[in-house]
């Protein structure tokens, strides 16, 4: 339950399957070439952002993204705004009727919740993205100081959010934390020679107590997963690097530090905000207003209800993608692609390129997730978690073994203004996951009662009324889980479409990217880049 919790696929459920399995016109007149006057078309010649097509009767671009979920409209973002001398002429194409892929927010009756992700850590690359996006003002930010709370041993118990809370907070007991510092040292086992999980990295590195009471419920939270399968390097690689560089955590730091005096970084843009403390961000009107702003910049290079059913690759440089979209059938010729679909729908689609590659990104696992919006009034909290009458906080985290079946709830109303009426409390949970994949087989009523009886064993008074139930969104494939050969089966796919000759296909979203919200925007800068050195290098020359 970071800042960029729960970071869903670039699909939402309904589109899972953007293959029909053997498609064909039932006329050969079915198959548009569009005209530079087709409604259909996006006619963009080389060099020109919305000209003439360079070829008449056909859809010819630099680039095709394939996705229109945060992965995909970012990466056209950065395209638009720091490539467009090498990429003039982008697409993109989303299988549904809307952008946004895994973020809905929903405004009801004075409510404003989220169905996927509910916030983002304010990196430099979101904050870039969001101004790029023209919603600088629209920008909200939570309160720095808002505790977050593991639930442990019947009690809500804080999180240290500074170093100086670390010899001071109850979580941990004396000798939990003595344990952690000398780990952190480097006094503890030394690394094995295979790919660890996220359970041995930290149980070894900084023992049970931080693995139990923090890193596992951390765990849950961000990926719905089991850390015992999580790899290390693969979901953490951060944390993982550390030590690899430092021969311990804390040696890793200060190696990292050291780095940074020797290679500052360039100056910061100054037209981005400057964050206080460890904050989470979103907008005013919720995260749906990044991929609605970024749709209407982009404009009619943006299509939806396109469903890609298969990519050819040319004899030279590019492919021709065919799309079933409410004009017919149409193709587009391109000199590169962005897949940035969830792993599961772009194996299938490269079936004929590499069968190799679309093994290894059939390997990778997403369990179900279930988002719970549901309300309180104020007088249900607790007295003990009220502050000045307020519910201050972030959230909380559920460690699975302490008897709860939510893996963790946001205080949403706490966390931004304006999102439930006065006197009420919006609270978002979710459930499921890969240690509770049964939830597939509940109803919403199950789900909203689960819920429910696991809040009023540590937040809501046991006598309150029933809640007000706003939304329940099931993902059935949630988050992909980063486990132990992630890494392998990601550079297999990639290695093996290389060998296929397949230059100018890169793959996206979240299951390369990483599963936080700012980690896809940073992925997507870095995939414009990788569109732009590859068009620059081979297809202009």
């Amino acid at each position: 339950m970071a800042a960029s919790a729960f970071s869903f696929p670039a699909k939402p459920p309904s589109s899972i399957s953007l293959v029909r399995e053997g498609l064909r016109p039932r006329n050969p007149r079915q198959l548009v070439r569009c005209s530079v006057t087709s409604e259909a078309a996006v006619s963009m010649g080389r060099g020109s952002g919305d000209g003439d097509a360079s070829t008449a009767g056909k859809i010819s671009v630099d680039c095709v993204v394939v996705g229109g979920g945060i992965s995909g409209l970012c990466t056209a973002q950065a395209l638009a705004t720091r490539h467009a001398g090498a990429v003039p002429a982008v697409l993109v194409t989303e299988a549904q009727d809307r952008v946004g892929g895994n973020i809905i927010t929903v405004e009801r009756d004075g409510f404003l919740w989220e169905e996927g992700p509910n916030s983002f850590q304010p990196s430099d690359a979101m904050l870039s993205m969001a101004i790029d996006s023209g919603l600088k003002d629209d920008l909200v930010f939570g309160d720095p100081n808002a505790p977050r709370f593991v639930l442990w041993n019947g009690k809500l118990l804080p999180v240290p959010s500074k170093p100086t809370d670390l010899p001071f907070f109850e979580l941990l007991s004396f000798g939990g934390k003595l344990r952690a510092g000398f780990g952190a040292l480097g006094i503890r086992p030394p690394p094995p020679g295979n790919e660890e999980s996220v359970e041995e990295f930290v149980r070894r590195n900084l023992g049970d107590e931080v693995f139990e009471r923090l890193i596992e419920p951390f765990c849950s939270g961000v990926y719905a997963g089991d850390p015992s399968k999580l790899s290390m390097k693969a979901a953490f690689g951060r944390v993982w690097k550390l030590e690899q560089n430092g021969g311990s955590i804390i040696g890793g730091v200060f190696k990292s530090l050291q780095g940074r005096k020797k290679n500052p970084k360039p100056a910061r843009d100054p037209r981005l905000p400057k964050p206080k403390g460890q904050t989470v961000g979103s907008f005013r009107k919720g995260l749906s207003m990044l991929p609605s702003a970024i749709s209407s910049r982009l404009g009619n290079k943006v299509k939806l209800s396109w469903k890609l059913t298969s990519i050819k690759k040319l004899d030279g440089l590019g492919y021709t993608l065919m799309y079933e979209t409410p004009e017919g059938l149409i193709s587009v010729e391109t000199k590169t692609v962005v897949l940035t679909i969830p792993s599961y729908v772009a194996s299938p689609l490269l079936q004929p390129l590499s069968n190799e590659a679309a093994d290894s990104l059939s390997k990778f696992y997403y369990p179900p997730v279930a988002a719970v919006s549901i309300s309180y009034p104020k007088e249900a909290i607790r007295r003990e978690r009220l502050v000045d009458g307020e519910l201050v906080g972030f959230g909380q985290l559920h460690p699975r073994s302490q008897g709860v079946e939510t893996l963790g709830t946001l205080y949403s109303s706490s966390l931004f203004g304006n999102r439930a009426p006065p006197g009420r409390v919006l609270l978002l949970s979710y459930i499921g996951g890969s240690t509770n994949t049964e939830i597939l087989s509940k109803n919403e009523s199950d789900l909203v009662e689960a819920v429910d009886r696991d809040l009023r064993k540590m937040l809501i008074n046991p006598t309150a009324k029933e809640p007000l139930v706003l939304g329940v969104r099931v993902w059935p494939r949630a988050i992909p889980q980063f486990l132990i050969g992630h890494l392998d089966h990601l550079e297999g796919a990639q290695g093996a479409l290389a060998g296929a000759g397949c230059r100018g296909l890169f793959l996206g979203g979240n299951y390369v990217a990483g599963v936080a919200l700012g980690r896809c925007v940073e992925s997507a800068y870095e995939s414009a880049q990788l569109v732009s050195n590859f068009l620059s290098q081979y297809a202009y020359r």
